[in-house]
């Protein structure tokens, strides 16, 4: 059985810098690496075991283990870096980092896990509960870490608006066998509260009052790839224009780029993220990029280092 191909699909990520609350002294490196080492196994067995049971098992067993780590004093130090089957992501502000992992159940059941850790209260990690079952408008549904939409995130990007500083989170979804998902969504620190989705996803039509989502939500065939990120460079979302097509193996219509692509741009006066129904003139197999993304390429679906993991 070949587990997980979906997940370790060709796409460009940008890490977060990583930001130490304090040096850790010898004997703290020597037990968060010891730690590690036991978060590696279990990770290595949910994703990669061919048997179900085994990586039920070892997911059930993972997630304490990484509650507890982080729960130590001076874990946010720990970077974690050879925990390589998790993604941890970082915005630029270091304020707080994503743990998300994926536990493939069958071809057409993923489940999603994952932690917040914010660098003021790095002793009290967040639980994310994927609950994306229950999610009945993904567009538009506010919803908070014991409902969470469940993916594995590979970008975060910050952003600020008129009503305080939000971030960006790219995520990639399983969902089943014929059909993937990418998801744009929106995270929010309230006072007493942590909020994911916000509508700042709009098209605005001249005279008219902007059309809002609360994140976008891209399902396409697992036949292929697309691209949802940010650009750095031309400082866009960019994501690919889908159109239907015949999908194989009697699935019906099913959605695949065409070659062009849509966008967004931030608009600070509003703090929208205000869609563009074509970024280029020509159509391509790939839009402009400032590097490679399918030789050379330096880094993984997790941002990290594709040297380090062929280690």
């Amino acid at each position: 059985m070949k587990l997980f191909h979906c997940l370790f699909i060709v796409i460009f990520s940008i890490s977060g810098i990583f930001a130490q609350e304090k040096q850790l002294d010898a004997p703290q490196e020597m037990t968060f690496a010891a730690a590690e080492d036991s978060l590696i196994q279990l990770a290595k067995t949910f994703l990669t075991d061919k048997d179900q049971q085994n990586r039920i098992d070892a997911t059930a067993r993972f997630k304490p283990l990484l509650q507890q780590t982080l729960s130590k004093s001076g874990s946010y130090a720990y970077p974690f870096d050879s925990l390589m089957q998790v993604s941890i992501q970082y915005p630029e502000d270091s304020t707080f980092r994503i743990f998300t992992w994926q536990l493939f159940v069958d071809d057409d059941n993923y489940q999603y896990g994952g932690f917040i850790q914010r660098a003021t209260t790095p002793d009290k990690p967040i639980e994310l509960v994927d609950l994306s079952h229950e999610v009945e408008e993904p567009d538009y549904d506010y919803l908070s870490p014991d409902n969470w939409y469940g993916v594995v995130y590979y970008n975060i990007k910050q952003f600020d608006t008129p009503k305080g500083r939000k971030y960006l989170l790219f995520g990639f979804d399983g969902l089943e066998f014929f059909n993937k998902r990418k998801i744009a969504d929106v995270l929010t620190f309230g006072k007493d509260e942590i909020i994911f989705g916000a509508p700042v996803f709009a098209k605005v039509e001249e005279g008219r009052r902007p059309i809002t989502k609360n994140r976008l939500v891209l399902e396409y065939s697992a036949e292929v790839s697309i691209r949802l990120n940010y650009d750095e460079t031309l400082g866009h979302i960019i994501h690919d224009h889908l159109k239907f097509k015949n999908g194989s193996y009697g699935q019906g219509d099913t959605l695949v780029g065409d070659g062009s692509y849509e966008g967004f741009y931030f608009s600070k006066k509003d703090g929208l993220w205000v869609h563009v129904a074509k970024m280029f003139d020509q159509v391509s197999e790939e839009p402009p990029r400032p590097n490679p993304i399918l030789d050379n390429r330096k880094k993984n679906i997790f941002g990290r280092s594709n040297e380090a993991s062929n280690q």
